[in-house]
């Protein structure tokens, strides 16, 4: 189920790509003083790395030369001091890097979740919950770890292997020859293992956001789960997505398990020549024991530089994936946004005194006509939803949609609300195209009650006041007695203060409509939509929430799906939506009479709810 849920990553690159990194590192550019630091402080770690063999090999000699007489001190002091540089550089680097990782962190899963805000309902539409997920945490936590210590590790390798390059050729040319000779060679042994690492950590992270997803949709559906015993079969899918990734996790384990020793063993092959060539100089005369010392410990502490660079280029090919995935979201393109002459509206409107009755983009703050005007909308090119819709409503009125499953009610709803915008036509606020004005203030007009409402943890106040903030206690208690919320509010425990749990677990769906209701209504929309909001819920509730509705619908444009054909009787017009097309307009008592699909459907409701009800009251047959 979870791959079905996940489409198929996109294609990346074999090999490191340049742009991408750049646009990435931007997080990166407000901590240049600190990476600046790492750099710097890479220069005195390399420093250090080449002062300790030659203080050591110096040490040896002055031994070779003076025995008991040598003065050990001239050099065992400078030792001292290099070895302590060393430390507070390393106490430097520990600060640098924690501040350039957790910062980076923070910075990016912002800019992520900023930019989850401003996508339209179409880009969820297609991205599931877990693809998302792995992009704000295990992405985050890869790219923010390659910035601070791989950038530290690749600083200090790059300078100490320069450093100790450049010191073995001065000091002995021929015998720095012989060691550096191995160089290229652990170059192409870094690049055969890079494109197979690279390439299993994408497969890897792929793999990730599955199993994610699977995840997720198991503890979201996890009652759906167990009323169909699917718990068995569940593990099965669940485990062919573990098994996939432990399969790829082992695989890249074992790359890098024989990555390290092959760069080891040039390196040691290395060590080895010196040790040869070195060797022969020291018989023959023509090299100091001390300076053959030296370079032995320049041969070994090449390796920690080239390994952990080596290493740290590994890091960043793998992280490499992760900049691929998430820069797939931060470049995802916002379809539904303000248009230039809009914001150059809004910011012509902030340079001027604040006007009443203006909104934000210098346009009127009322709404008094909505209008639909040869609309046509497709979620999929050539797959249309709507085609050629025709609709206007004016204040006050109320516009109750109905029809079959998938005729274009909800549609309607997303073109209204501008989560989505037509592929053709037009939506007039006021007789002017909804595009030219700002999508802030139009959906802060908006109340929307869905049939599942969605409820935050916290507690029922928050819930309420969630559209709107600033409001007071006493607004948070007015709208809930509006839509008859209060009463059911005081009766528990710790009353407005009582918390809902995770999606509004703690109450029955009747009060969680009820506090959207709520909610909707304290944000004084002038739209205000009702999608279903009363199929899943008793009479009793039923009853109450349409006697809110009835109370809060006044003076104000509203549409209201419903299911219950009985909730929109007292509607303005009653449409009739079928295949994307208005099938049938009229009041409740107009389409009754025309005997037509609203007829149809009303009386064979009522038949069914007549049948329920007489089954219900039905005294229980007893023998005779």
């Amino acid at each position: 189920m979870a791959e079905d849920i996940v489409q198929d990553e996109e294609k990346f690159s074999r090999t490191l790509d340049l742009r991408l990194w750049r646009k990435i590192l931007v997080f990166a550019r407000p901590y240049r003083h600190l990476m600046a630091a790492i750099c710097s402080l890479a220069l005195l770690t390399a420093g250090c790395d080449v002062a300790a063999p030659y203080l050591v090999g110096k040490m040896v000699d002055e031994v070779r030369l003076h025995g008991s007489q040598a003065e050990i001190w001239r050099y065992g002091l400078p030792y001292i001091a290099v070895f302590a540089l060393l430390m507070a550089c390393i106490f430097c680097f520990i600060i640098c890097c924690g501040r350039i990782t957790t910062g980076v962190s923070y910075d990016i899963r912002t800019a992520a979740f900023a930019k989850l805000q401003k996508l339209p309902l179409s880009f969820y539409d297609h991205k599931a919950v877990g693809w998302l997920m792995a992009r704000l945490t295990s992405d985050c936590n890869s790219l923010s770890g390659v910035m601070a210590w791989n950038l530290l590790d690749i600083a200090w390798g790059a300078t100490a292997t320069t450093a100790i390059a450049v010191t073995m050729l001065v000091l002995n040319w021929r015998l720095g020859l012989w060691m550096l000779i191995l160089v290229p060679l652990m170059a192409v042994a870094s690049r055969f293992f890079q494109v197979r690492m690279l390439l299993t950590n994408r497969a890897y992270r792929k793999a990730n956001s599955h199993t994610t997803a699977a995840i997720n949709e198991g503890i979201v559906g996890v009652r759906t789960s167990k009323s169909l015993v699917r718990e068995g079969r569940n593990l099965e899918e669940f485990g062919t997505l573990t098994d996939t990734m432990y399969h790829l996790a082992k695989r890249n384990a074992l790359l890098n398990a024989t990555f390290w020793p092959t760069i080891m063993s040039i390196c040691s092959l290395g060590v080895a020549l010196a040790l040869w060539r070195g060797g022969l100089d020291v018989v023959g005369g023509t090299l100091q024991l001390g300076l053959l010392v030296t370079f032995i410990q320049y041969a070994n502490n090449l390796q920690g530089p080239v390994q952990e660079m080596a290493s740290a280029i590994t890091n960043v090919q793998g992280a490499q994936a992760s900049a691929e995935r998430l820069q797939t979201l931060l470049d995802a393109e916002v379809d539904i946004r303000d248009s230039e002459e809009v914001l150059a509206q809004i910011c012509a409107h902030a340079a001027q005194p604040p006007t009443a009755g203006l909104a934000i983009d210098g346009r009127s703050t009322q709404i008094h006509t909505l209008e639909f005007r040869d609309v046509s909308f497709a979620y999929k090119q050539g797959q249309k939803v709507l085609a050629g819709f025709n609709l206007a409503v004016h204040r006050g009125q109320t516009i109750a949609l109905v029809g079959p499953t998938g005729g274009g009610k909800t549609t309607i709803i997303g073109l209204l609300c501008r989560f989505y915008e037509p592929t053709s036509g037009q939506v007039l606020i006021d007789g002017l195209d909804y595009r030219q004005r700002s999508l802030h203030w139009l959906q802060s007009n908006l109340g929307i009650v869905l049939q599942q409402p969605h409820l935050f943890s916290g507690t029922i106040r928050e819930n309420i006041r969630y559209g709107r903030l600033a409001a007071t206690d006493a607004e948070v208690e007015q709208a809930a007695r509006l839509v008859n919320a209060h009463d059911f509010i005081a009766g528990t425990q710790k009353g407005y203060d009582t918390q809902v749990g995770e999606g509004g677990n703690q109450l029955s769906t009747g009060q969680k409509q009820l506090i959207a209701l709520a909610r909707a209504i304290l944000a004084n929309p002038q739209v205000f939509v009702m999608d279903e909001a009363t199929s899943s819920v008793d009479t009793a509730t039923e009853r109450a929430i349409q006697t809110a509705v009835e109370r809060i619908l006044k003076n104000r444009i509203s549409f209201v799906i419903a299911h219950r054909l009985s909730t929109i009787r007292s509607a303005n017009r009653i449409l009739v939506i079928a295949g994307g097309q208005i099938v049938e307009s009229g009041t409740h008592h107009e389409l009754l009479q025309l005997r037509g699909h609203y007829y149809e459907l009303y009386t064979s409701q009522f038949t069914h709810e007549h049948e329920d009800q007489m089954l219900h009251y039905a005294p229980a047959n007893t023998e005779p």
